[in-house]
């Protein structure tokens, strides 16, 4: 139960509240009306779902880390992009790594 899992908060646009999961944890998540609330009954869920899983004899996966990871990947592209990308950063004054890397954060803001 004290094992760090990641906790996913989404607010319900739909419906209202929060949605809360835990990614490592398939299929467990659960919703509040608050945060608070939504947490409180993500660790209810939590706790129900390892229950389930031991009586059950399922594996229970151990918590995704950052230190799988790290920090970089090769990625191919076309001479074209890379020349584009390479002049927009030049005109912002910053490195290419950190133009795509600004690139990559905005885009994945907008799926959060």
């Amino acid at each position: 139960m004290t094992l760090p899992y990641r906790l996913e908060i989404i607010p319900d646009s739909d419906e209202g509240g929060f949605v809360v999961a835990y990614p490592d944890l398939r299929g467990c998540l659960s919703s509040g009306e608050t945060i608070e609330a939504a947490i409180a009954n993500a660790e209810d869920a939590k706790r129900e779902w390892l229950a389930a899983a031991m009586a059950e004899g399922c594996p229970i996966p151990e918590p995704a880390s950052d230190e799988e990871y790290s920090g970089q990947f090769k990625l191919r592209i076309p001479r074209s992009l890379h020349r584009q990308l390479a002049m927009q950063s030049k005109k912002e004054g910053i490195s290419m790594n950190q133009y795509c890397l600004y690139l990559l954060s905005q885009n994945n803001a907008l799926h959060i």
